[in-house]
């Protein structure tokens, strides 16, 4: 193991030892979202969560596409996907009856039935 290899699997390590990040890799593991879908789900500040997808991101564990002003995120594919089905595998069968995750799926729903754009303005607004 090279020591860039090691490194890699602590970010990962590091990037799983978190319960809001495992909630966000739970969200995206079926299907893409939005940012701003998240933060409505997890119930968290948009910072707080940037950095959680940020961290996420930096492990590999995440792919981010910029469309206009939202940032969407999806788990990897191609050959980084292929690296994190086993443990997406993994997780969903360790965590999928968790009640927390049965509750952030039903959460989901109710906030896919919004329009990411209504769902940043509700945001904002909560900011100001």
């Amino acid at each position: 193991m090279t020591n860039e290899t090691m490194r890699q699997t602590l970010r990962v390590t590091k990037a799983l030892g978190d319960l809001q990040r495992l909630r966000i890799l739970m969200l995206v593991q079926p299907d893409e979202l939005c940012a701003c879908q998240i933060v409505e789900v997890l119930g968290l500040a948009p910072s707080t969560v940037s950095k959680h997808l940020s961290l996420l991101s930096e492990a590999g564990l995440l792919a981010a596409r910029k469309e206009g002003r939202w940032m969407h995120y999806r788990l990897p594919e191609g050959a980084d996907g292929a690296k994190v089905r086993p443990l997406m595998k993994w997780l969903v069968s360790v965590l999928a009856d968790e009640i927390a995750m049965q509750q952030d799926a039903a959460a989901l729903r109710r906030v896919l039935v919004c329009a990411p754009e209504e769902i940043c303005r509700r945001q904002r607004k909560r900011c100001e």
